[in-house]
């Protein structure tokens, strides 16, 4: 999953984007407002992590531009206020959830994946593809019963094939999503992943459709 931090503190965000890369998300992280609603309007996350104290443009403002102009993505927002009536004004101007700094990261993480369960319209966090079953929430891989044992990147990868089973996933959307934007690496990466994942769950787990990406299949 592809995620937006939009944060002024520098320390923070890094911090954030750091902890988040590691839990297997692709993360990009801008420090303003106005930069955050146009990368936000590109509409190539799958949730925006929005700070409503921003230069530029407040994060309430780019919060009720992008519902405004029809972008349903989850947002999650940070603020050093603890009022009721400034968690109230985020959650009127769209956002879908509210966290108040100082936040345990945690906990933070717990809510991202729980907005993107709920985004997928299923409060299950288990993707079961034949004899493969997925628990995206506990990051656990069984096949046939027995447990696999994935790095986070080789997860990840997984992770975007299972999604999307018995279809084409090309290897630039692979990328983006595992990836970050500023990825500039040999996009090559994605066939050393996806050689790992076969030597680990079967050859005949990943096809290759020459041309146009992978397909994972039913084992």
């Amino acid at each position: 999953m592809r995620l937006l931090i939009v944060e002024d503190e520098k320390r923070l965000a890094i911090s954030l984007a750091r902890g988040l890369t590691a839990e297997g998300f692709a993360v990009d992280v801008v420090h303003d407002g106005l930069e955050g609603l146009h990368r936000a309007s590109e509409g190539a996350y799958d949730l925006v992590v929005l700070d409503i104290m921003l230069p530029g443009m407040n994060g309430y403002r780019v919060c009720a531009a992008l519902r405004a102009a029809g972008h349903e993505v989850p947002i999650l927002m940070l603020t050093a206020k603890d009022g009721e009536y400034d968690e109230a004004e985020g959650l009127d101007t769209g956002a879908d959830d509210y966290l108040t700094k100082p936040f345990s990261y945690v906990v933070l993480v717990a809510r991202v994946r729980a907005l993107l369960r709920r985004r997928g319209g299923s409060a299950s966090p288990v993707v079961t593809v034949g004899a493969l079953r997925m628990d995206t929430a506990a990051r656990r891989i069984h096949l046939c019963g027995d447990e696999i044992a994935l790095t986070t990147k080789e997860f990840a990868v997984l992770e975007q094939l299972a999604l999307r089973a018995g279809q084409v996933v090309s290897k630039a959307e692979v990328l983006e999503h595992v990836w970050d934007f500023a990825y500039d690496g040999d996009p090559n990466i994605v066939e050393v992943y996806v050689s790992t994942l076969r030597r680990k769950l079967g050859a005949a787990a990943i096809r290759t459709v020459r041309g146009a990406g992978y397909r994972l299949e039913a084992l």
